[in-house]
């Protein structure tokens, strides 16, 4: 009878350390680790999308409050991230035979100065840039709130990966 609970209790017990040192996203962020701050990124491309800036910080909070288990605070987080936009530019792609383009390219560069204030060690400075080709049939107008919402994603992955995704 005590052999059946004391399995159940090591499986719990197991269970429940890993869980506390890994999410399934796979995250890897040591315990002591409990509060991120993420500073607004001002946009200083040369060519400022209004909205952006706003997208782009939410996003990266939204990424790490979900994925985590961290708390957002506005200053002093264990984790902090600051930086800004430096790139947003839509360039040709693609030319057919009549020289004019097929596809356009939306590109969204970001400057992130991570610190991890309990390990130093893992912080960094680093741009992270993607992009996402669309139509040149259609305007960039009629396609840019999707395309950034796209852009924004990957990007926010690559900065959380690059943070506490340890593989």
């Amino acid at each position: 009878m005590k052999k059946p609970f004391v399995i159940l209790f090591l499986y719990c017990f197991v269970s429940l350390m890993f869980v506390s040192c890994y999410s399934f996203t796979g995250a890897s962020i040591s315990p002591e680790v409990k509060t991120i701050t993420v500073q607004f990124f001002p946009n200083r491309a040369p060519n400022v999308q209004p909205t952006l800036s706003n997208v782009f910080t939410e996003a990266l909070k939204d990424r790490f409050v979900t994925q985590t288990n961290l708390e957002l605070v506005n200053r002093n987080g264990d984790l902090n991230f600051e930086g800004e936009i430096t790139g947003y530019q839509v360039s040709p792609q693609a030319y057919q035979g009549n020289e004019t383009a097929a596809l356009n390219r939306l590109t969204i560069t970001v400057r992130v100065n991570f610190v991890n204030r309990l390990e130093p060690d893992k912080s960094f400075d680093s741009s992270f840039s993607r992009y996402t080709d669309f139509e040149s049939s259609k305007s960039l107008a009629t396609v840019e709130t999707t395309l950034i919402e796209e852009i924004v994603n990957q990007l926010t992955e690559d900065v959380f990966n690059k943070a506490v995704v340890n593989w």
